[in-house]
């Protein structure tokens, strides 16, 4: 039996057929789905674990964070016409278990919820899985599509109980499994939230059996530890007739709903109207990627405001980031029609505002926010200005002008890390020894790897464009401009430092402690992509093409140009070596947005500008299925790193589609 697809805007179609049931091809493809609370589950097409990440429920007990692996996978065997099939798919140290694989003839994402189709002779069995909104609750639904006889399906439950950066080493952990009304309840520790495993048909018998030494592939490549334990705390057993679908619920709650058919069609009615809200957007890739934004944005409740709203930067590991938030926050709601989400985002974050400084981190595990950010606080202004140039609210404009007045005066007279203006030529000097603060922001012990301590130049691009905002905010609402137009007026005339007429592009830093560094890196962009450039007609034609030959791919801008000594065009090794190459040459795929923006002030050609981002459309299918990565290597064929699924990335490519229509 077919379920109904209320999903009826056409989107990208992502599937697969038995090209799929390669174990290299079903591994490295991933899914996810997320709950908009900070909750998600992820997994791949092989449903083989490859991260410590991977999960059917990894819940966010302290919403948006103190996400906790819960559920790690269910195990699925099919027995039909007295024969078994084997569906999932296990790596242990040295072994590789793909018998589920080879069963798998369709895997498809419909909408944003993955579907599996398993062949058992002529019977098909169908397998989706989605999350409840806001609530950590993981459902995954099975049907018997086709069939000349019944199935029975047997599901063993893999549990877990930790924080979802770690890793568990089992020991003598005793959990506590017990047998409750449809299943059955497993509590980790006495203090722990018990997990509830319930179906709506069959059997379940409780079990206490870890499963030792499964091998985290992904883990293995990036040299952290690779063995993990997961307890079997069930078995569940159900026949299922032609036609017969079994609700299977993982949640923190007891009472979760087992009308599973009702859950699938309020989730597809939500995507439904995620695609209303901007039928703007024709393409079906991107369209997917309207689906993909809602993915990042979650609640952050507060005291005084409940409704608060925020940013996860990446799945699977990161948090909600200032900088992140507020470089994606135009892309994932004003381009997708949701400008009520913009404003409640930018509301939750005035709240946060210290010393001038917006939050760069809001660590795992509740402690203070943590501040060392120059940029996070200039793309603040930026994020509000694309708001209000859409919504025209000045009720907000008026709401936050002293927030941002003050942002000004701390950065006048000068705030944490050295950050401060230089009075003389009007720019912003950001920086001390042992402190990353710009975007560009990796650290191994005590060594920051791309040192920008001076005056970074899209800091300054920002500062500038911050200026100019502020002067048009102050004239909405009624309030003294001339100094902000005074020190606006002084950095447009000093930004001409940044020029180098020997080289034909911008300085990427001036007055640092080894004077001025000429690297050739795509930060001079935001000086022609942001609204206001300080740079001459010559000067942006210039840098977009020495950006254009040297630094863009197919899936974003190279962090360094490979003529530089220090280039390196593989991001992979142990920590250290990743974090030596995530910004001396790796790919970023969100400074396609801004190249993309910079190519069309430069050369007015619309279409042409589109054509640099088209290229992504073919990256939905390869790493986070229907979303965007990371990083990418520099070196063809610019292998997709680092996060499945990165907010700036998935935002700026949707912004720079809208701006380029």
């Amino acid at each position: 039996m077919e379920l109904p697809r209320t999903v009826k805007s056409f989107v990208m179609t992502i599937n697969f057929g038995r090209e799929i049931c390669s174990i290299d091809a079903a591994e490295t493809r991933e899914w996810l789905v997320t709950n908009g609370i900070g909750g998600y589950a992820s997994g791949t097409v092989a449903s083989l674990l490859t991260r410590r990440y991977h999960g059917l429920l990894i819940a966010a007990l302290k919403p948006p964070l103190g996400r906790t692996l819960l559920l790690a996978k269910l195990d699925e065997t099919a027995l039909y016409n007295g024969r078994g099939y084997q569906l999932y798919t296990n790596r242990w140290v040295d072994v590789v278990d793909t018998y589920g694989v080879k069963h798998l003839e369709h895997f498809e994402l419909e909408g944003a919820i993955p579907v599996w189709r398993y062949a058992c002779a002529d019977a098909i069995l169908e397998k989706r899985i989605w999350m409840q909104p806001e609530a950590n609750t993981t459902y995954i639904y099975y049907t018997l599509v086709r069939a000349t006889n019944p199935l029975t399906l047997t599901i063993k439950a893999l549990v877990n109980y930790r924080d979802y950066h770690s890793i568990t080493q089992a020991g003598s952990w005793q959990m506590a499994v017990e047998a409750i009304a449809n299943g059955i309840s497993v509590t980790a520790f006495p203090q722990a939230i018990p997990l509830y495993l319930l179906a709506d048909g069959g059997t379940a018998l409780p079990m206490h059996n870890w499963y030792y030494d499964f091998e985290l592939a992904v883990e293995k490549y990036r040299g952290l530890s690779d063995r993990e334990d997961h307890l079997h705390a069930a078995t569940f057993n159900i026949t299922l007739n032609p036609g017969q679908s079994l609700t299977f619920v993982a949640s923190t709650e007891k009472n979760s709903s087992l009308n599973g058919a009702a859950a699938l069609n309020l989730r597809q009615i939500s995507e439904q109207k995620l695609l209303d809200a901007q039928p703007k957007i024709t393409e079906p890739w991107v369209r997917q990627l309207l689906l993909a934004a809602d993915q990042f944005i979650v609640n952050r409740p507060q005291p005084d405001n409940p409704t608060g709203k925020t940013v996860i930067a990446g799945y699977h590991w990161f948090s909600d980031w200032g900088r992140d938030t507020m470089i994606a926050l135009p892309g994932l709601t004003l381009s997708t029609g949701r400008p009520e989400i913009a404003r409640a985002i930018l509301l939750t974050f005035a709240k946060y505002v210290s010393q001038g400084m917006l939050p760069n981190r809001f660590p795992d595990a509740g402690e203070a926010p943590e501040y060392n950010t120059v940029d996070a606080t200039l793309w603040y202004f930026e994020a509000i200005r694309q708001y209000h140039d859409l919504t025209g609210d000045n009720d907000l404009i008026t709401q936050l002008f002293p927030i941002l007045a003050d942002i000004i005066n701390w950065h006048i007279q000068g705030t944490r890390y050295n950050i401060h203006l230089d009075a003389v030529d009007g720019l912003l000097y950001a920086g001390e020894k042992g402190v990353q603060l710009t975007w560009m922001d990796a650290k191994v012990g005590d060594w920051v790897v791309t040192l920008r301590i001076g005056k970074p130049v899209e800091i300054n691009a920002l500062w500038y464009n911050a200026l100019r905002t502020m002067t048009k905010f102050a004239l909405f609402i009624g309030k003294p401009s001339q100094e902000y137009l005074a020190i606006a007026d002084l950095a447009e005339s000093q930004f001409q430092r940044f020029w180098n007429p020997k080289l034909n592009y911008c300085y990427d830093i001036l007055d640092g402690p080894d004077g001025n560094d000429a690297s050739l890196r795509p930060n001079q962009l935001f000086a022609i992509s942001l609204p206001e450039s300080p740079l001459t007609p010559i000067q942006q034609k210039s840098v977009v093409e020495i950006c254009a030959l040297k630094l863009l791919t197919s899936h974003g801008m190279r962090s360094l140009s490979p003529d530089d000594p220090k280039y390196q065009g593989h991001y992979g090794g142990d920590q250290t070596q990743r974090d030596g190459a995530y910004h001396q040459g790796t790919t970023w795929g969100w400074l396609l947005g801004p190249f993309a923006l910079a190519h069309l002030r430069v050369f007015g050609n619309p279409t042409q500008a589109r054509s640099f981002l088209k290229p992504m459309a073919n990256h939905l299918t390869i790493h986070g299925l229907g979303s965007l990565s990371e990083i990418f290597d520099g070196d063809a064929p610019m292998t997709p790193r680092g996060c499945i699924a990165q907010a700036w990335t998935v935002a700026e490519v949707l912004r720079a589609w809208m701006r380029l229509g």
